[in-house]
């Protein structure tokens, strides 16, 4: 007799309560995610017992099928260990790079006899020292020529400098290009010695690093030293190098009067994608601006996808400075700052800005990965890709005849039965149609909110004989209806379907909690993978019906407030109501006027007009409430 294996839920009870890193598995025995806990048995049981509540968690644990943990004495050794991990097996749940790409970096060769400076893609070589990364190759070259502009020093392309060094730094007695033009220092024909190289070598370094403040000054003072004693050809070339550096700072944006050595990182999410900006500042000057692409967005916590990307960033950045600016602080922060703390070799911070100068920045950066992202998804055709994934999931997953390619969702918004109206919203291919979008004045007289029969008046008079051939309503019939709701407002839809003559059009019901998706005749409902782009689709479809018909009852409700206020303004007639209302000509622009506008109306005094002015106010005030302004679209009366 065999003994039954332990479940998941088992095997981690038996996991220690230390700190250390897990990897989650799948059958074939694959990292799927990989994590850091300050107790792993803890944290691991959040997965197994379904108290973790991010979107990706049910999708990730229905694969798993095996774990593995290594434990560590600190947190930030987890930490580390967690980022290497990550970097070997790439594992499909954590934060990445959408591009898995190498950037490019500046390098130079300081083990070297004479240093030379390069650009490269790779940061393994013993003996060198990196700056970057860039994310832009042509601003990375650009950078080393104006370098060797301002400080002479050799290119590691120099025939001649691998000659030198691989002569232990002898020269070799045969000038190079580079010098003969004025390029190179000369350690070739021995034209300058290694400590003065050095000198020159220490000064790249600090420009690399970002430290500008007084090259140009230092500049100035050996171009006027030069000609005062009358060697002008040396004079030209210092002169050549303080023109480079001012070029350079022409173009860098002085962003505070304070020497502040920070990286701003924006982030801009949509749902399983989200674009990084990042900020270099240095002595107060905006360096560069570095742009990434995250294969996570809103399918994970704002603090892990800023946790995942400080982790990989700052795994290949060769600098991490005093302060790093962020959206959202990750979950562990004081881990992070003690690993960066423990790269950088003092005090790094990590800060959400509040206000000032640095959240001005942040939302300059936010902005910036908004269109990093937008630019991304136009190179790679990423919409159109997703879009044609979502209709293609949707027409296998709802057993559909064919990819549905316009789809009409309905939605309802009542307070209390009172102003009741419904919403129908189109998309096409995946997309708004706003030009098709119609709304509907609920017409049934019912003293309470009636959500299930409301939707399906309104169902039966959207296919309706007269309105066969309407071409406010599209004379093409929909691939698919989705109404908002759960089983009642299918049932309902479903008869008024049947009434009029249009059961065969292909129909289902999202439900809000569970975003499940419910289908005539089916014993369960449908439920799409999380972070999929059909339940993307469909959640985005069913909340613009609702905000649709949100601002409809909202303009409702207000005009109706507005009206029965007047009413009740003593001093307010019907001749003086009839005056206001042909003065200011809509409900809107009464809400907008100002006493001495209001006074202004024939037969309005000024008492009068400053009660109109409080009550109407007040009544606005208690209409209002958040959400974008509506689609202007006729109206089905």
């Amino acid at each position: 007799m065999t003994e039954d294996y332990p479940t998941l839920a088992e095997q981690v009870d038996r996991a220690p309560d230390a700190p250390g890193v897990y990897l989650w598995k799948d059958v074939a025995g694959e990292v799927l995610y990989v994590g850091k806990a300050r107790s792993l048995r803890k944290r691991m049981r959040q997965y197994v017992s379904g108290q973790d509540d991010r979107e990706k968690v049910p999708l990730m644990m229905g694969q798993v099928d095996s774990f593995d943990y290594v434990v560590t004495d600190t947190e930030v050794e987890s930490l580390i260990l967690e980022k290497n991990l990550i970097r070997q097996f790439s594992p499909p749940f954590n934060v990445d790079y959408r591009d898995d790409k190498s950037y490019p970096f500046i390098a130079v060769s300081v083990d070297d006899p004479f240093p030379a400076i390069k650009f490269t893609r790779e940061r393994h070589r013993a003996g060198t020292r990196y700056f970057g990364p860039y994310t832009d190759s042509k601003a990375a070259r650009e950078t080393i020529e104006v370098v060797r502009r301002i400080y002479p020093i050799c290119s590691s392309q120099c025939v001649e400098w691998k000659r030198v060094n691989a002569k232990g730094g002898k020269p070799t007695g045969k000038a190079c290009f580079d010098y003969n033009v004025g390029k190179g220092p000369g350690p070739c024909v021995g034209a300058i010695t290694p400590e003065d190289y050095a000198a020159n070598l220490a000064q790249v370094i600090a420009f690399l690093q970002g430290r500008h403040e007084g090259v140009a000054e230092e500049l100035r003072e050996c171009m006027e030293r030069a000609a005062a004693e009358l060697d002008f050809e040396r004079a030209a070339r210092y002169r050549n190098r303080l023109d480079a550096v001012k070029r350079i700072e022409q173009r860098q944006a002085v962003v505070s009067s304070r020497p502040l050595e920070i990286d701003v990182v924006g982030f801009f999410r949509e749902e399983t994608i989200a674009g990084v900006y990042v900020f270099v500042v240095r002595e107060g000057r905006m360096l560069i601006g570095n742009e990434f692409v995250l294969d996570k967005g809103f399918d994970v916590p704002m603090s892990e996808l800023v946790e995942g990307f400080l982790l990989r960033y700052y795994d290949e950045a060769a600098h991490v400075p005093q302060e790093v600016v962020l959206p959202e602080l990750p979950a562990v922060a004081s881990t992070v700052e003690e690993w960066l703390s423990g790269m950088r070799g003092r005090k790094a911070r990590l800060k959400v800005p509040v206000r000032g100068e640095k959240a001005k920045l942040l939302e300059l950066a936010t902005t910036n990965a908004r269109h990093t992202l937008m630019r991304h998804k136009v190179r790679t055709r990423y919409d159109d890709e997703r879009l044609n994934s979502a209709l293609l999931e949707l027409e296998s997953a709802l057993a559909l005849p064919a990819a549905p390619l316009r789809i009409e969702c309905y939605d309802i918004s009542t307070l209390h039965g009172r102003h009741s109206v419904g919403s129908m919203v189109v998309f096409k291919n995946g997309r708004p149609d706003p030009a098709a979008y119609r709304r509907f004045r609920v017409r049934m007289d019912t003293g309470q909110s009636n959500d299930v029969a409301m939707m399906a008046e309104m169902l039966r008079r959207r296919f309706s004989t007269r309105r066969a051939t309407d071409e406010r309503f599209a004379a093409s019939r929909p691939d698919l209806i989705v109404v908002d709701g759960g089983k009642p407002q299918l049932t309902a839809v479903q008869r008024a379907l049947e009434d009029a003559g249009a059961s065969d059009i292909p129909l289902a019901a999202l439900a809000k909690r569970e975003e499940e998706l419910w289908l005539p005749g089916w014993a369960e409902p449908v439920v799409l993978p999380t972070g999929s782009a059909s339940l993307f689709l469909v959640k985005r479809i069913r909340d613009e019906a609702h905000r649709f018909a949100v601002t409809y009852h909202r303009e409702l409700r207000g005009k109706a407030m507005t009206a029965s206020v007047l009413d009740d303004i003593p001093g307010v007639g019907p001749k003086r109501k009839k005056a206001l209302m042909r003065a200011f000509g809509s409900v809107k622009r009464l809400r907008q006027a100002t006493v001495e506008e209001l006074a202004a109306v024939d037969g309005v005094p000024r008492d009068v007009a400053e009660d109109v002015f409080a009550v109407v106010r007040q009544s606005q005030e208690l209409v209002e409430d958040s959400g974008s302004s509506g689609v202007g679209t006729r109206g089905d009366r």
